[in-house]
């Protein structure tokens, strides 16, 4: 006799990703495992006393969401920081500036979140001295929307030991002012790391994606002990959009030691994957600790087994690593963190240690370079089931599209980092992108039909963590003028891309992303059929639970 499901769903409009049951209205679950899937009736039939049931009510029953980009560790610590995501002009900073500090008298440095690159108005560059104007007595420091700029005020520089600038690693700087002291811009992380260091965290949530190197001196008891709790409201965070896998994209073992603790107090909800991060600026040697990363965290919940590199930098401070000059900027190709032959040598190190690969590479350039990294460690060590990733692409020149499924690369994108996501504005043609790039920027639908593999995701914090926002911005698009393309995606790819194909990515295509017996019991139940409804209603869409390892981890 079959044992009695622990938790059963019905009346559900179930989207399966599985060829021999494609739709269905019901399945049951049992230790954590799918154990039927079928109609309302036969499912309920197999209820006992014991068993939880869940109305669907005719809501999309799907595996759940696999966030396949994301800082968890920033993201969960930005839930409580000030977000400027919709402030604009000077007066709408002094205002929440000065709230906030005024919410927070204790709080050693006064962090605000996706601040616009022209937050002060159209043409206006952030210094130091504009901060001061608002608040000069506390440390205030103003993070850019995609993570890449700092402007701090002049006493966050003093205590951060930069005002009159300091050595940097190479791709970052401290921008600094004709007087010889920093203006108040700090690009990239080598940069604004020691402004982040003045925080609550001492730094500790951006340590994996700054340096990948663990707290020093080491977090004591009490610091850890608030970290984790930091991070289980941003794990609850994602669950509440029906997540229940993420893939790190920064990672050290700090992170994955606090991950596993919360997986043995039987608190974690969701599943996450963290790398080991390899900076331009360490030693080959280092990726010996994404080996014993692999080595020593092994579960269902909690793993490694990849690494992570930085190619180049974002576009809007010209630091993406392009292929010609920006427009008006003849001398500038933008960053390369890596050099061709580092990072060459980097590839061939992980690959043939049977590392997966993930590489930030946003301009043209830096794909080219990151793909040619590829090549080089196929050609060294030979073709094998890699499944390496290309983080963003914002930017990819017609003749590297080939490539990518030449390869075997995987094309990680984020529907909302493109300004048809509606999230971003456009770059008119000649500012930073010339019209003849344009059609290649966030040339999904290029991607897709060069035969390449694409997964979806959020970059959290960069952007939203809200599934349905990311869903809609991939299948609504805004439309833009020309010479941008339209990149609309199909619903059913979309989720696809977000769900089943992310689950493949890990390599856990035989076990998780479908509705089908056997399978993980990782499910997100919608509040509305995303297939009924206005297409223009999907950013709306809620879900009403989320299951992991058939546990309820948000609703009931």
């Amino acid at each position: 006799m079959s044992p009695t499901p622990d938790l059963i769903i019905l009346n559900g409009s179930l989207l399966t990703f599985d060829d021999a049951t494609p739709r269905a209205t019901a399945l049951a679950i049992q230790d954590g495992t799918i154990v039927a899937v079928g109609d309302t009736d036969d499912i309920r039939s197999q209820a006992g006393n014991g068993t939880k049931i869940i109305d669907a009510a005719g809501g999309t029953v799907m595996p759940g969401f696999i966030d396949s980009h994301v800082h968890l560790f920033g993201g969960a610590a930005e839930l409580g920081m000030l977000d400027l995501r919709e402030t604009v002009g000077a007066d709408a900073l002094t205002k929440a500036l000065r709230t906030y500090a005024a919410e927070h008298p204790d709080e050693p440095l006064l962090m605000g979140v996706a601040a616009d690159y022209e937050i002060l108005g159209p043409g206006v560059k952030t210094t130091r001295q504009d901060l001061d104007r608002i608040l000069s007595e506390r440390p205030v420091a103003l993070m850019s929307a995609d993570h890449h700029t700092v402007w701090a005020n002049t006493i966050a520089l003093q205590k951060a030991g930069i005002l009159n600038g300091a050595v940097v690693p190479p791709g970052s700087e401290i921008v600094m002012a004709g007087d010889g002291t920093a203006q108040g811009q700090l690009n990239e992380t080598g940069a604004f790391g020691p402004v982040l260091r003045l925080s609550q965290l001492g730094g500790r949530d951006l340590l994996g994606y700054v340096t990948g190197a663990d707290p020093e001196p080491p977090a004591t008891p009490k610091e850890r002990a608030f970290d984790k709790e930091v991070i289980l409201r941003g794990l609850n965070h994602c669950a509440s959009h029906g997540i229940t896998g993420l893939h790190n994209m920064d990672g050290n073992f700090y992170q994955l030691e606090l991950l596993s603790e919360l997986e043995a107090e039987g608190r974690l909800p969701i599943r996450v994957q963290v790398p080991m991060h390899l900076k331009n600026t360490d030693s080959l040697d280092r990726l010996e600790e994404a080996d014993e990363m692999r080595r020593r965290f092994t579960s269902d919940m909690v793993w490694s087994g990849r690494v992570k590199m930085f190619m180049d930098g974002v576009l809007d401070s010209y630091t993406a690593l392009m292929l010609a000059p920006y427009p008006g900027k003849p001398d500038s190709l933008g960053d390369a963190v890596f050099s061709a032959e580092h990072f060459n040598e980097a590839c061939i190190r992980a690959d043939a240690m049977g590392l997966q690969l993930s590489t930030h590479a946003i301009g043209d350039g830096a794909v080219r370079r990151t793909l040619d990294g590829y090549e080089a460690a196929r050609n060294a060590n030979g073709a094998r089931d890699s499944r390496h990733r290309i983080e963003h692409i914002e930017l990819i020149d017609p003749l590297d599209l080939p490539r990518l499924a030449g390869l075997d690369v995987v094309a990680s994108l984020q529907p909302l980092h493109s300004p048809a996501g509606g999230l971003f504005s456009p770059y008119p043609a000649g500012d930073i992108l010339t019209a003849e790039q344009i059609p290649f920027a966030f040339a999904w639908n290029k991607i897709r039909e060069s035969g390449a593999k694409i997964c979806f995701s959020t970059d959290w914090p960069v952007v939203p963590v809200d599934t349905m926002m990311t869903v809609a911005g991939a299948v609504n698009c805004t439309e833009l003028p020309s010479p941008w393309q339209d990149n609309r995606q199909s619903l059913t790819a979309t989720l696809s891309a977000y769900s089943h194909d992310n689950a493949w990515i890990e390599f856990n295509e035989h076990r998780k992303g479908r509705l089908r017996p056997g399978y993980m019991a990782d499910i997100a139940i919608l509040e509305q059929d995303l297939f009924s409804i206005d297409e223009d209603q999907l950013a709306n869409a809620r879900v009403a639970t989320t299951i992991c390892r058939g546990v309820v981890s948000h609703g009931s």
